[in-house]
């Protein structure tokens, strides 16, 4: 039996969420008094840019866009935000460098356009990387914001541009449309693929509700993870990916296997944090990333 819905939280992802869509239906958001509202978002600015106005409550989200948000005056709003990460929610789902369906080889994409959310993102760094992995340089190529990730792999599909990277099951899709998969971010050690994120509130009634999502949201992960959803988490991929049956199948074993799938502690180890700064200094240095690593602990809320 479900309990009197007792919260209404807004919740703002890139695209739609198994585990949340497992939730639902297993009742647990009910359980625990959640009437939630899923929104889609076109980037990470306009994600930021509705936590800050206050039109959702929490968003699901790359950690490097809350490290940028919170600590960097040089992000794409131009301003900091108090914003933290409640959890650890996977590590990529399959993240990866995708190419179009005329493209080859890495070496193909000399020259030509590759899609980002914004240029200086997390997700755009872990294209810069794999890119240079196998040998194409920055300024090689072209760069081209196309926002979320499902957008990006829609113009893949399409040509428009020549590589990005996707995950989530966005690169199974683009895969059936004759792209093809090439490089995945496990190449370049542990990662977090995203993360639930909020901002600052002194409405209690919100803090709570954020506190409940997050424990729906680990305690299914936690079944998910020790096999108890199979079903469901193939039939949901199904439906809220639009995968077919044997993509779907494929997205289920990225989700649980221990280098691309869910993190059912919320934990974000230090080894993951590490390789994510490091990206940053990479490909955007700034002074301000010199004390990130002692202060990244202070990102963490719940």
């Amino acid at each position: 039996m479900c309990l009197m819905v007792e919260i209404q939280l807004r919740v703002g992802a890139f695209t739609p969420s198994v585990v949340v869509d497992v939730a639902r239906h297993s009742g647990r958001l009910c359980r625990a008094g959640i009437d939630l509202q899923e929104t889609s978002v076109a980037s990470s600015p306009a994600q930021f840019r509705s936590l800050e106005r206050g039109e959702i409550d929490v968003a699901i989200t790359s950690p490097d866009n809350v490290l940028a948000y919170r600590f960097l005056s040089s992000n794409p709003l131009g301003r900091k935000l108090s914003v933290a990460i409640l959890a650890a929610l996977d590590r990529g789902l399959g993240l990866s460098i995708c190419l179009s369906p005329e493209i080859t080889s890495i070496d193909d994409v000399r020259g030509k356009s590759v899609g980002v959310d914004v240029p200086d993102s997390g997700f755009a760094f872990v294209a810069y990387a794999l890119l240079e992995r196998a040998g194409l340089h920055p300024g090689e190529y072209s760069v081209e914001a196309l926002g979320s990730t499902p957008l990006r792999a829609s113009a893949l599909s399409e040509s428009r541009c020549a590589a990005t990277v996707l995950g989530a099951g966005n690169e199974l899709r683009a895969q059936a449309k004759g792209c093809s998969i090439v490089a995945p971010v496990t190449d370049l050690g542990p990662y977090i693929g995203s993360v639930l994120a909020a901002s600052e509130s002194s409405d209690h009634t919100i803090r709570d509700g954020r506190r409940r999502f997050a424990g729906v949201l680990l305690e299914t992960a936690q079944e998910i993870m020790e096999g108890g959803r199979e079903a469901e988490v193939v039939e949901s991929a199904m439906a809220i990916l639009n995968l077919t049956e044997s993509e779907a199948q494929a997205h289920y074993r990225r989700v649980l296997a221990p280098s691309t799938g869910l993190i059912p502690d919320g934990v974000a180890d230090r080894e993951s944090i590490a390789v994510l700064l490091e990206l940053r200094r990479r490909y955007l240095p700034t002074p301000q990333l010199d004390r990130l690593e002692d202060e990244y602990s202070s990102i963490f809320s719940w």
